[in-house]
């Protein structure tokens, strides 16, 4: 087996590498981050295929540069839901997520200002890869519980069983490589 996968996201190909889930299947790594190329012509992308909303929000940390970059071409704001309360974290809103790429339960976090920026806004939920999904079901929550209205849940990539979803808008179908 290869040790990368080359695929085409945004019109800019990337060879993306092959790392082990488990011992039957390997997933193909999309780190965007210090990629400005790939975050400023994703980010084009996803907005031409997105409802128009308020406010968008992601989940700390690997769709920070998108939703930032997103939020900077549409000109509105973004929340990041944080893995850990901050001191100045107030009124603090959480779920659970149990992700693909983390090996135990993780929960997120919402400050209350920013769970405040939700309330009765358009919100789209942004994140570089959907896999099992769970991730953007905690964001859901989030956002219910702060009073916001879900426009859209979009990703970058929509890996393995997550690309026949008809709920979420992405750009590219990313395989699962069975060993």
């Amino acid at each position: 087996m290869p040790d990368t996968y080359k695929m085409t996201i945004a019109g800019l190909e990337r060879e993306l590498p092959l790392c082990p889930l488990n011992d039957k299947i390997d997933i193909a790594a999309f780190i965007m981050f210090s990629d400005v190329e790939i975050t400023v012509k994703s980010a084009e992308e996803l907005i031409k295929k997105c409802p128009e909303c308020d406010v968008i929000i992601t989940a700390e940390s690997k769709g920070i540069p998108l939703a930032y970059e997103m939020s900077r071409q549409l000109g509105i704001p973004y929340v990041v839901a944080r893995k850990s309360v901050k001191l100045y974290m107030k009124d603090v809103v959480s779920v659970e997520v149990k992700s693909i790429t983390t090996a135990n339960v993780q929960t997120l976090y919402l400050d209350g200002s920013k769970a405040d920026m939700l309330k009765n806004k358009r919100v789209l939920i942004v994140d570089d890869v959907i896999s099992t999904g769970e991730s953007l079901k905690a964001l859901e929550k989030l956002v219910e519980t702060a009073g916001g209205i879900i426009t859209a849940k979009s990703a970058v990539l929509a890996e393995g069983d997550a690309s026949e979803r008809d709920d979420i808008i992405f750009l590219e179908k990313l395989p699962l490589f069975f060993k």
